[in-house]
This record gives C-alpha cells, structure tokens and sequence, in this order.
C-alpha cells in the first residue's frame, strides 16, 4: 500500500513539474508587471506585446532623459474595416493599460502606418474620471475600457 502511495505522490509531483516547465508567456497575466518603470525595456515590451495588436508592435523608443518620462510605440499592419476607429480603440486601451501598470509613465505616443495620437495619463485619468494605477485586475480594467470605447463621441473628443 505504501508503495503505491509513493508512486502516486511520486507521479504527481512530475506531473506539476512537466507542467510547470510548459507554461508559456502567451498565459502570462500582464498585471504581473504592475508597478515597472519607463526605464525597463523587458517589462515596457512584454506588456506591450500582450495587448491589443502586441503582434503588430514594430518597436518602441524609451523617453527618460527629462520628465515627463513617456514612449513612442510604433506599430504596422493593423488591418480593420474601419481602420482609424480601430487605431483609436488600440490607443486608448494599450495607453490605459500602460499607465496602470507603468508608475512613471506620464504619456504615449502611438504611431500607427497612416495615423498618429498622443495620450497623457492626466487626460485619460480625467477622460474616466478615475485613477488608473488603483486597478489591480486586468478584467476590472477591461470593462472599464471597453465601457467607455462603446461612446464613440467620447472617444472623438479625447483624440480630437
């Protein structure tokens, strides 16, 4: 009987160690970088890859050599139906997420192929009238996103 307990236990613990060494980045909750800094070009990168069009990310450039610290994102090959409702979605939700989880970073440039916006953290907190670095979820911070995404004249008025 005990053989058979320690075969089991035995099995288990290579079973969750297998596990465990096939995880991916692709399951990475971006949340975990809550709290990184412009300077860090790993935690700046992996965060932006996870959002929205990660896969179209082309490269970014660091701004930290004078306050207010912010980045330049370029992306390319976005394809949508309506493509600048789609940039403008893109901007505002990866910049809400950055500024959640970035502390120091205080504006993002988004320079898509045909069209390029300019968010500060101070406008995006006023546009929802709440402080962003207090979400500590990615699902809370979605449906915060997607809320206001849905009224496109809001959207017009902060990217005008």
């Amino acid at each position: 009987m005990t053989k058979a307990i320690r075969f089991f236990f035995f099995s288990l613990l290579i079973l969750l160690f297998v596990n465990g060494c096939n995880s991916n980045s692709a399951n990475e909750d971006v949340f975990e970088f809550k709290g990184s800094y412009i300077g860090d070009n790993s935690a700046v990168g992996s965060i932006v890859k996870q959002l929205p069009y990660g896969g179209n990310f082309k490269g970014f450039e660091l701004k930290t050599n004078e306050e207010p610290y912010g980045m330049i994102l370029d992306y390319e090959g976005i394809v949508a139906e309506e493509i600048e409702k789609k940039y403008k979605e893109t901007a505002i939700y990866n910049a809400t997420f950055i500024f959640s989880l970035v502390q120091n970073g205080e504006w993002v440039t988004f320079n898509f192929e045909h069209q390029e916006y300019q968010l500060t953290k101070e406008n995006l907190q006023s546009w929802y009238g709440k402080e962003l670095n207090e979400y500590s979820s990615e699902a809370e911070l979605r449906k915060l996103t997607q809320e206001y995404l849905e009224d496109e004249n809001k959207v017009n008025d902060l990217l005008k």
